[in-house]
């Protein structure tokens, strides 16, 4: 038997956007039940972020497989009755609304404290639910910005964000965390503690190593593109044929190792300019320009097996779609099939399972999928969800 870590656990989410779908996706992989309430009609905005999998967002399909989507306007008289009936029989709470929505249709977590004394209560917000910032609306970029990330990206000339929603996926990170900790709480106490995560105090927390730096050297690590900005030689050099390959050399074995084995001069370990890693990102030039001119004589193949020799890490530069192909996702056996309103598609295994458990890959909703199924296990007849839908409260 298959039974999963979160199996008998109910999670009710208002959730929109990227940073509570990407918490609650990860409960539901571990098993637990999750009700979706999205907004009557277009349901939760991200669904039309873009069309590119098989005719649906990208963020959608990739944040909200294995739950259940109910349509509700929380706004209405049936619309609150029909939450308060799910809240009565959940196990955790979780919104990212507008800045002090919940509160105001009395869904903050002192409310619930109240009227659902033993519900988990996870709010997440961009900047705190207190504070100066509390009513600002906050989306990654702007998150990204604000705490810094921008300014250390980049290239030298010019700043740039982060590829992919880094403060949407910490907070939801720590929103997961931080649900799954006060479930355990309350199995252990009986007591059902909120949990508040924020976009900007969630990504701060991963601009740790900049920040002491910056405090304590009294200059910000410089923005060198896709080179370490505290480490050296840390970074991509172009080879013979063409490619990209990355390296990084960790500690003064590595970089003894890397001389003698890649560069083919072992003396060069001890050259004042470059014997200790600080040495080497003072004078990153000089060494870039070594270290180029001898990948610039060698393929790719050739300068993996020699790194690999020298026992120093290092990567090729793949796109995404190489990416997609990758040997180590297929030899590991890490992709599965989940369905789609539009059809199936190929998702990634969840990164942590415990061993010798299957995580649930359940289909993708669509707006609404479950809205009567939901209903009626809610003891709603025929006749009252007919009231509901023609007052618009569905």
């Amino acid at each position: 038997m298959n039974r999963l870590p979160l199996d008998g656990i109910t999670v009710v989410s208002l959730e929109q956007a990227v940073a509570a779908p990407f918490a609650t996706r990860q409960l539901a992989d571990l098993g637990a039940r999750v009700i979706k309430v999205e907004r009557p009609g277009a349901g939760d905005f991200a669904r039309g972020y873009d069309e590119s999998v098989r005719g649906q967002s990208s963020y959608f399909v990739w944040l909200n497989r294995s739950k259940e989507s109910v349509t509700l306007d929380i706004k209405t008289p049936g619309g609150r009755e029909v939450l308060g009936r799910l809240l009565d029989g959940a196990d955790v709470f979780v919104q990212n609304l507008a800045p002090g929505a919940a509160r105001r249709l009395g869904l903050g977590a002192d409310a619930l404290a109240v009227s659902h004394p033993g519900l988990v209560v996870c709010d997440i917000s961009g900047y705190g639910n207190d504070g100066p910032w509390a009513g600002r609306k906050a989306y990654d970029l702007l998150v990204q910005c604000e705490t810094g990330v921008v300014s250390l990206t980049g290239s030298p000339e010019e700043p740039a964000k982060v590829g992919i929603s880094i403060a949407d996926i910490a907070a939801g990170m720590y929103a997961y965390s931080g649900i799954l900790a006060a479930l355990y709480e309350r199995r252990a106490t009986g007591a059902a503690r909120p949990v508040e995560v924020s976009l900007f105090e969630a990504l701060s927390e991963w601009m740790g190593s900049p920040m002491y730096y910056t405090a304590y050297a009294g200059t910000q690590p410089e923005r060198v593109g896709a080179q370490h900005a505290t480490i050296a030689p840390y970074g991509p050099y172009e080879t013979a044929d063409g490619r990209t390959v990355l390296l990084a050399v960790q500690n003064a074995r590595e970089w003894a190792s890397f001389c003698a084995v890649f560069l083919d001069d072992a003396g060069l370990a001890e050259d004042r300019r470059f014997h200790r890693n600080s040495a080497r990102v003072a004078h990153r030039a000089e060494l870039n320009a070594i270290v180029a001119a001898r990948f610039a004589e060698l393929g790719a193949e050739e300068a993996v097996e020699l790194l690999d020799a020298a026992k120093v890490a290092n990567a090729r530069l793949r796109t995404v779609g190489e990416f997609l192909d990758h040997p180590v996702l297929a030899a590991r056996d890490r992709w599965r099939d989940v369905d789609t309103p539009g059809g199936p598609v190929r998702a990634l295994l969840p990164p942590a399972t415990p061993r010798g458990l299957v995580p649930r890959m359940g289909p993708v909703p669509a707006v609404g999928e479950h809205t009567d199924s939901v209903l009626r296990g809610l003891g709603y007849d025929e006749a009252a969800v007919s009231v509901l839908r023609a007052d618009g409260a569905v």
